[in-house]
C-alpha cells in the first residue's frame, strides 16, 4: 500500500489524499482543482477549522487566533504570512478570529491572543501566546515537531 497523506483543499476544504512521494506543493484539490498549497494562511470560519483539524492527517496545522482590534494579533500577521510561505507544504498554517468564531477558541482554551497551537492528526502538540517574527515562528514550529516525532 503506498503511504498516504490526507490534505484539506484551502479553496473548498475537500480532503484530499496525496502519496507521500509526491511533492504535496504540486498537489491539486481533485474536486475543485486548485493547489492544495498556495504559500499563505487560511482564513478559516469555525466550521472549516474543525474540516482542518478533523481531516488534515500526517499534516501538522499551526493556527493563528487572533482578532482585528488586537495590536500584537495585526503587527505579527505579516510575519506569520512570512513563515507560511516559508514553511509550506511541511505544515499548513490557519487564521481564525476569536471575534467570529468565539465557540471555536474557547474550546482550544485560548485565554490571551494571539496565539499560536500547533496540531498534529487533530490533537495539539504545542502552545505559544504572544506576537512572534517569522523566523521565530519557524523554529519554534520545527521545535514542536522534533520533539514529537
Amino acid at each position: 500500500m503506498i503511504p498516504m497523506v490526507q490534505i484539506v483543499c484551502p479553496n473548498c476544504a475537500a480532503a484530499n489524499r496525496v502519496p507521500e512521494a509526491k511533492d504535496p506543493a504540486q498537489a491539486r484539490c481533485g474536486r475543485c482543482g486548485e493547489k492544495l498549497f498556495q504559500g499563505a494562511p487560511v482564513e478559516v470560519d469555525a466550521g472549516r477549522f474543525q474540516v482542518h483539524r478533523r481531516s488534515n492527517q500526517g499534516l501538522p496545522v499551526l493556527v493563528d487566533v487572533w482578532a482585528p482590534w488586537c495590536g500584537p494579533c495585526r503587527a505579527m500577521a505579516p510575519q506569520f504570512a512570512a513563515a507560511a510561505q516559508r514553511m509550506e507544504p511541511k505544515v499548513r498554517f490557519l487564521k481564525l478570529n476569536a471575534d467570529e468564531a468565539p465557540e471555536a477558541s474557547a474550546a482550544l482554551g485560548v485565554s490571551s491572543i494571539p496565539a499560536l497551537i500547533l496540531l498534529q492528526d487533530g490533537r495539539e502538540v504545542a502552545r505559544k501566546a504572544g506576537a512572534m517574527s517569522a523566523d521565530q515562528i519557524a523554529a519554534w514550529v520545527n521545535q514542536a515537531l522534533m520533539q514529537g516525532a
